[in-house]
């Protein structure tokens, strides 16, 4: 191995001839060592390369694998049980304004009709889309109507979503379902979810009332009063606040 010797120089006495001869077997040691360090890199990679490439070809064909499943199962899955909702959707949105045939309106929504999916069908063939996740509220607010209060809560709790006014909407529903089972800290406990989701001037009063109520309801008044409270003070120009006053003398007699 070749050694880097600097030009021009000399060394004035033995003692720095010495550590330049130190200097060069060090550095000599270092190369050397560099050198067998890749020469047993190069013969592992020589030894093992066929398992290698095949440890590549892998991951290649899983990702290829992934993109096709992507482009041509799951995207053209999501779009078709997307365009399955148009019709159940249809029946949900009547219901909700067509007070004289809702049961039977809230039915064909859940179970389809003339040939088209319902709810509950999109949550079984599309599970994983979000067809079929937006189908589990649509589906737990159309039992909460019906007054199939387990049915609704089961649904309700299996949708998830970040959006401010659907993600309350679903817990406080289920805080619904819970207070008309006769189980007021549960329901308490949902409402109290659904004001946390999101202080949006719409739901945000609505569950505060809910929860005020409630809290009377479990004579926890302090609770209540803080609820209430919260409706004056932050959203005084909601429908909750014209009579807030009254529910907060309620509170604070019994505080």
């Amino acid at each position: 191995m070749a050694t880097y010797k600097k030009r021009g120089f000399k060394p004035k006495n033995k003692e720095e001839e010495q550590q330049r001869l130190e200097q060069e077997s060090t550095t000599a040691e270092v190369f050397s060592s560099l050198d067998e360090g890749a020469s047993r890199t190069e013969a592992w990679v020589s030894k093992n390369q066929n398992y290698i490439l095949g440890f590549i070809g892998i991951i290649a064909v899983g990702v290829l694998g992934y993109l096709a499943y992507v482009q041509f199962v799951q995207n053209p899955r999501e779009t078709t049980a997307a365009n399955e909702m148009y019709y159940p959707q249809q029946y949900f949105e009547e219901a909700l304004s067509n007070t004289s045939a809702q049961d039977s309106l809230f039915n064909l929504a859940l179970n389809g009709g003339e040939g088209k999916y319902g709810f509950l069908d999109i949550i079984d063939e599309y599970g994983g889309t979000p067809a079929a996740n937006l189908a589990n509220y649509t589906a737990g607010m159309s039992y909460l109507n019906l007054q199939q209060y387990q049915e609704a809560i089961s649904h309700l709790e299996k949708f998830s979503s970040d959006d401010a006014m659907l993600g309350a909407m679903a817990k406080g529903g289920i805080g619904d379902a819970f207070m008309q089972l006769g189980q007021p800290d549960d329901a308490l406990s949902y409402y109290d979810m659904a004001i946390a989701h999101s202080d949006n001037n719409y739901t945000a009063p609505k569950y505060l009332y809910k929860a005020g109520i409630t809290a009377l309801e479990l004579e926890e008044n302090s609770k209540a009063l803080e609820y209430f409270r919260r409706i004056k003070e932050e959203y005084p120009d909601s429908d909750q606040a014209r009579n807030i006053d009254a529910f907060i003398g309620m509170a604070e007699e019994g505080a």
